[in-house]
């Protein structure tokens, strides 16, 4: 399976985010490039452009826009995806978010560890979620879907 090599978000019409949500959006992106799985399927009888590829993620009209390019910046796919499937597992996984940001500050280990797992379970919805919405766009593995799931959040609430 071919991968991603360069990851951008067009957050221009965003609040500026707050120092956690940054913190998220870093982590996020530095890991995807790490490490994902990211592939194109072909049309009919048409190879897909190879990758590594170049993805621009943004939200227009309501829509989760995916603007894929090659590694040398030849357009290679676009596709939008409706953001109603994700509202409320975004909203769900701001909340949780907030609730461990403020709990690493104050709370015992055990406290934050249970909110930890609760932030996953959310986490991994959205990544299924993800998976689901883009079967037969783009073939990904489950650590990338979470990783590009994040991405989502940020885009999706900014700051």
């Amino acid at each position: 399976m071919s991968r991603i090599c360069h990851i951008e978000l067009d957050d221009a019409n965003l609040p500026p985010p707050t120092p956690e949500i940054e913190q998220e959006r870093k982590v996020a992106m530095f890991d995807l490039i790490e490490e994902n799985a990211f592939a194109l399927p072909g049309r009919g009888d048409r190879a897909a452009p190879e990758g590594p590829y170049r993805v621009g993620l943004s939200i227009r009209e309501k829509r989760l826009v995916f603007d894929i390019r090659t590694e040398s910046d030849e357009p290679a796919a676009e596709f939008h995806l409706s953001l109603s499937p994700f509202r409320q597992v975004v909203k769900d996984y701001w909340q949780i978010c907030e609730s461990y940001f403020d709990a690493v500050k104050n709370l015992p280990p055990a406290q934050i560890e249970t909110i930890d797992m609760a932030r996953r379970g959310i986490h991994n919805e959205g990544a299924r979620i993800l998976e689901e919405r883009l079967e037969g766009k783009a073939d990904v593995d489950s650590d990338t879907a979470r990783r590009l799931f994040t991405l989502i959040c940020v885009l999706h609430f900014g700051g």
